[in-house]
């Protein structure tokens, strides 16, 4: 093999074939007089339901839309919760006090829902297109182009200022770092190139003044395996302590190990929320852990939350991609060294790689006004 060719191995990740890959696009904008005014020129506040036939009116006109640009999965969210997606066999939603969560197979499942209050205003509009069918990732730069087109007609139609909108377009590739283990013996080689670079080279341009973050989450499950590593006193005041120092403790070691100088171990139970901001953040709203990173800046060090007199079903180790991390091939270099720490971190915490999972989460997300 030559030099060249050692060179571009070096910058591919290997992915097991069974991974899976999902992509979904969210517009959102806010609620206005005159957006009210056009959609229901007769609106009344003091009505009952005031609210229905504007929500009512503005979804079915997205529907309608979706079915001109073949687009199958669409939800019409008027609650002003974060919207969040998964992968899962089985269709389903599920709704807290601040999020909504949507389960689907992109391979199977087809989507068309609202969800609103048609009593209250909401600040703003949230419309979610979900990528569907097997070739997620090949067909992501085309799943996006159309949603802009609709988009187009939409904005159009209901004359919204254009810089009012805000597109984000979150990508995922999930795997079990064990699926060798456990089987599966295929590959997949990826170079996990940006998005703005791998849309360009099928003629889509991502605005030059995006926000774009990439970033790893690793779900590592809390047993009695874990527990019974450290000395848990049920007596004491903080009790799991122990066992959140150890794993804090070993997290910084291999990340470290490999030169990861940017990430979270998040164990408070708040669902941690991965955000581009020009200053770093890292405060608990609510159900919420949000971390705000900017790639282009220096590393920001590995923090840990916790709360040592509770047990957390889970901890999540998160790795934040900085421009280093960042090479003219792509991602695949970071990604492999996420993998070797993660891996390191099994060993170290004697995992028992024939059972367990240890799912990572691959995320790629660009953001721009419309």
């Amino acid at each position: 093999m030559s030099i060249v060719r050692k060179r571009s191995a070096s910058h591919k990740a290997y992915i097991p074939a069974n991974a899976r890959d999902n992509q979904y696009i969210l517009a959102e904008f806010p609620i206005t007089n005159e957006l009210i005014k056009t959609l229901t020129p007769d609106f009344c506040d003091q009505n009952r339901q005031a609210y229905f036939q504007f929500y009512q009116s503005m979804s079915q006109l997205v529907f309608t839309l979706c079915n001109d640009f073949a687009i199958k999965n669409c939800v019409y969210v008027a609650n002003d919760k974060l919207v969040r997606v998964r992968y899962s066999q089985e269709v389903h939603q599920w709704q807290t006090g601040q999020q909504i969560l949507f389960y689907y197979d992109p391979k199977t499942h087809e989507l068309q829902n609202t969800f609103f209050d048609a009593n209250v205003r909401a600040q703003k509009v949230t419309l979610l297109f979900l990528a569907e069918g097997d070739e997620i990732r090949q067909n992501a730069a085309e799943f996006h182009h159309k949603v802009i087109q609709l988009l187009e007609c939409f904005q159009q139609q209901l004359k919204i200022p254009r810089n009012t909108i805000r597109v984000r377009d979150h990508q995922h590739l999930t795997y079990d770092i064990f699926a060798r283990n456990k089987g599966c013996t295929g590959v997949v080689a990826h170079k996990l190139r940006t998005i703005s670079k791998r849309y360009a080279n099928q003629g889509i341009l991502i605005p030059a003044d995006s926000s774009n973050i990439t970033y790893a989450v690793i779900n590592l499950t809390i047993n009695n395996r874990l527990l019974n590593m450290v000395d848990i006193d049920p007596q004491s005041v903080d009790p799991y302590n122990p066992l959140y120092t150890y794993l804090t403790d070993t997290f910084s070691l291999v990340a470290k190990r490999f030169n990861l100088n940017n990430g979270a171990m998040i164990a408070n139970g708040l669902v941690p929320i991965v955000r581009f901001s020009e200053h770093e953040t890292v405060s608990a709203i609510g159900e919420l852990q949000m971390l705000g990173y900017n790639p282009e800046q220096s590393p920001c060090g590995i923090i840990s939350k916790w709360q040592a007199d509770q047990l957390s079903d889970n901890v999540q180790l998160i790795f934040v991609a900085t421009k280093d991390n960042r090479s003219e091939h792509g991602y695949g270099r970071f990604l492999n060294q996420i993998e070797q720490a993660i891996r390191l971190l099994a060993t170290e915490l004697e995992l028992p790689q024939e059972k367990e999972e240890l799912t990572v989460r691959f995320h790629q997300h660009t953001a721009y006004n419309y």
